[in-house]
């Protein structure tokens, strides 16, 4: 689990390096931080090296919801990436953080998905993400490859994720 967070934290890392890169005003990915459903902090200037998928997603989204025991499944699998999802509270017409904690701690058939939280959707509102769901695609050196809206079976993101170097 540890590692599933850190590599939350390269996600986020991921994502600022590719907001920088636009002309985001931040200095340094390492002041970016996003919380875990348990209330840990996760600093991006952990993550290096791994190709990860992301998915943004919301609680009000019956296609998010629809998806997320398949997006736990492919989390749970060994695969050559790893799995993120960011849910941003507060954010997009999300619930409050904590209303958003609790409802989510009563979800069943979600163990083994990786959830950070990105309080106020900075990282949906970097990447602009339009609707949920939304995946990212980053390859190991942390650069976005693709994102496309819209849900995708976990075989169309392997798919996805084998043309990554």
């Amino acid at each position: 689990m540890l590692k599933k967070f850190l590599l939350l934290i390269a996600v986020i890392f991921v994502l600022s390096a590719c907001s920088q890169s636009s002309g985001s005003e931040k200095d340094s990915a390492s002041e970016i931080t996003l919380n875990t459903i348990d209330g840990k902090s996760v600093s991006l200037a952990d993550y290096e090296g791994e190709k990860v998928y992301v998915k943004f997603w919301a609680s009000w989204c019956p296609i998010c919801l629809a998806g997320l025991e398949e997006v736990n499944a492919l989390a749970g699998e060994d695969n050559d990436f790893e799995v993120l999802t960011v849910v941003a509270p507060d954010y997009n017409n999300e619930m409050e953080k904590e209303d958003f904690i609790v409802w989510f701690k009563g979800l069943t058939g979600v163990n083994d998905l990786p959830l950070l939280l990105n309080d106020g959707g900075s990282l949906a509102k970097e990447f602009n993400v339009k609707g949920y769901p939304t995946s990212a695609f980053f390859d190991r050196s942390g650069q976005l490859i693709r994102s496309q809206p819209g849900h995708l079976s976990n075989e169309k993101i392997k798919e996805a994720m084998a043309l990554i170097e």
